[in-house]
């Protein structure tokens, strides 16, 4: 399985709560009806909570680091069977089309400069 692993913080001035929303009911929607056309697997969102974990994880890992990194607002994963699966899909028009109109959605609450995105293979350890 080939992944994309998205990791999303909210553009300057949206709070938590609005970007969570739009990401959640409005783009969500519009990755489901290109999926067939994109040859997406599957599609995950994982939504940023403030659990009271959260401080004790980080602060256990702080003689480790300098500075902990910023939290992100959220991560997204999409999946594809194969680079091939995921190749052919953008490599049509209505592939690049539908490409171009979620590049065009995330653009409206991603803040793109502070949110990295790598390609990965699956390596499958429990599960």
């Amino acid at each position: 399985m080939i992944r994309i692993t998205f990791c999303l913080t909210r553009k300057d001035g949206m709070t938590l709560d609005d970007f969570q929303d739009y990401w959640l009911t409005k783009h969500a929607p519009l990755v489901k009806s290109v999926a067939g056309t994109l040859h997406i697997r599957r599609y995950v969102q994982l939504h940023t909570r403030n659990f009271p974990e959260t401080e004790g994880a980080r602060a256990s890992r702080a003689g480790t680091l300098k500075s902990a990194p910023a939290i992100y607002d959220g991560v997204a994963e999409l999946w594809w069977d194969s680079m091939k699966d995921l190749n052919a899909a953008v490599s049509t028009e209505a592939g690049v089309a539908a490409g171009r109109l979620l590049l065009e959605d995330e653009a409206k609450f991603i803040d793109f400069s502070r949110s990295p995105l790598w390609y990965g293979e699956e390596e499958v350890i429990i599960g």
